[in-house]
């Protein structure tokens, strides 16, 4: 049976672990590496790392580091960062890891999506879409390059196209709540779902279990993604890499989708 996912988000760059605020400020934490191995102790769902400097620099994917990460890692682990080729990918892929996360490279070349289905199946083909709310207006926007430059485009409008091309999920990173954890987009969530049926993360702005709680109410099956929520404890934002423990997350989980569930949608009219 298909379920919620709790996911963890990495941020790499200069082969440390970092954490950013508005995707900017980045604050470093660590040894990616050695993040890894706590969360292997704590049973995570799965695991997102991404470098963020790979696409913004130009830079071929970081394949000695990657296969660092997948040699250590317990989880089925989705990687980002750099990815412009099939090639790329299927080197990625070999190396262990699962999913492979594309994210400027599929709005300015969306017939990659297409290509990497073909290769590596769609379930193996990740879009992050990371997104902004225009200024003074309700409607979102679609950015590149680690959130430099605007693309012109609609989220919603990208999500259903990536669909239709092949992509197997889409990440959508909001970048007003990034690292601000005072909850998920809501409202960005929403407009993403109702247009796609594929499986959808939602990351950006989680700061207690609750909102992860809130967002599987409101949704059902689908990925919350956070970063600071699994790195930082207290409002001082000490470094201690946590994540609930398995009762715990069931808890969460069983909790949300019975009242998703008495919201009166029902489990089964979530598409997946």
């Amino acid at each position: 049976m298909l379920r919620p996912r709790i996911i963890p988000c990495l941020l790499i760059r200069n082969k440390g672990l970092v954490k950013t605020i508005l995707f900017k400020d980045d604050r470093y934490i660590g040894d990616p590496i050695n993040t890894v191995k706590i969360f292997n102790e704590k049973h995570v769902d799965e695991l997102i790392a991404i470098d963020i400097d790979a696409s913004v620099k130009n830079c071929e994917p970081d394949y000695a580091m990657i296969a660092n990460l997948a040699r250590e890692c317990r989880m089925p682990l989705c990687y980002g960062g750099g990815i412009k080729t099939v090639e790329q990918a299927l080197k990625i892929i070999g190396l262990g890891v699962e999913k492979v996360a594309i994210s400027s490279a599929a709005i300015q070349n969306p017939s990659l999506i297409e290509k990497l289905a073909k290769e590596i199946g769609t379930q193996s083909v990740v879009v992050v879409l990371d997104v902004k709310k225009k200024f003074l207006a309700r409607s979102y926007e679609t950015y590149l390059l680690n959130g430099k430059k605007a693309s012109g485009y609609d989220p919603a409008d990208l999500a259903e196209e990536m669909e239709k091309r092949g992509a197997g999920e889409i990440v959508v990173n909001s970048i007003d709540h990034d690292g601000a954890m005072r909850g998920y987009d809501l409202e960005l969530a929403s407009l993403i779902r109702d247009r796609i049926s594929l499986p959808l993360t939602i990351l950006g702005g989680a700061g207690s279990l609750r909102d992860i709680e809130n967002l599987i109410m409101k949704f059902g099956i689908i990925g919350a993604a956070a970063g600071s929520l699994f790195i930082y404890k207290g409002p001082t934002r000490g470094v201690l890499i946590n994540y609930p423990k398995p009762e715990e997350k069931d808890a969460i989980v069983s909790r949300s989708l019975g009242r998703f569930a008495d919201s009166g949608f029902g489990i089964s009219s979530v598409s997946v």
